[in-house]
């Protein structure tokens, strides 16, 4: 990348590009329940760390008083970077900004494929030709796992936009499209996909 970030080669969690790895609620570094893609009841705002039960009871990464204990972090701690805490090393969880700099095509080719029988993107880096492989995720919520042919990444960027710390920012792509979106609470199990300098 032009900023002089590498991105890793699979997700966290995972040994391969094809494994979709983990998912991780916004923040918490370890998947919940028996990692069963239906045990959904274990992502929810009973389960997350950083609340009281609901998206009004924030305790951290808070902006705003009418959604909990205001403390303006916007940016994950390394301490709370799924990325860094199972991996260790300089690996972290990418920023929006960073994420945002993957998805311009200018920087990056994206190709829709299927890679050993697992649909998702081969990015290819337009400056030395290098490709990564981001599988599509879907998600785990609860109401249960949703929308495996689209893929969801987090990023360590609190949501900045709506008024809204219930909210942080992730890579969003399907078939046709490549976007952003912060509208999914932070409760939701997503995949990491980490970067390092």
């Amino acid at each position: 990348m032009p900023s002089g970030i590498k991105w890793a080669t699979c997700n966290v969690g995972a040994t391969i590009p094809e494994d979709k790895g983990d998912y991780f609620a916004w923040g918490e570094t370890e998947p919940k329940g028996s990692y069963n893609y239906y045990d959904w009841n274990t992502y929810s705002w009973n389960t997350y760390k950083w609340c009281n039960g609901s998206s009004t009871t924030m305790t951290k990464y808070c902006e705003y008083s009418s959604f909990g204990t205001v403390d303006n972090k916007t940016t994950l701690e390394l301490a709370d970077d799924a990325a860094r805490v199972n991996w260790g090393g300089k690996w972290r969880m990418p920023t929006r900004a960073e994420q945002d700099e993957l998805r311009k095509r200018s920087n990056c080719t994206w190709t829709w494929t299927i890679q050993y029988g697992v649909k998702g993107y081969k990015v290819t880096s337009n400056k030395n030709g290098n490709s990564i492989f981001l599988p599509a995720t879907g998600f785990i919520s609860d109401l249960g796992f949703a929308n495996a042919n689209v893929g969801y990444y987090w990023s360590s960027s609190l949501c900045t936009d709506d008024s809204n710390s219930s909210y942080a920012y992730n890579m969003e792509f399907s078939s046709d499209e490549i976007y952003w979106t912060h509208i999914f609470d932070r409760y939701y199990g997503k995949s990491v996909r980490a970067v390092c300098e």
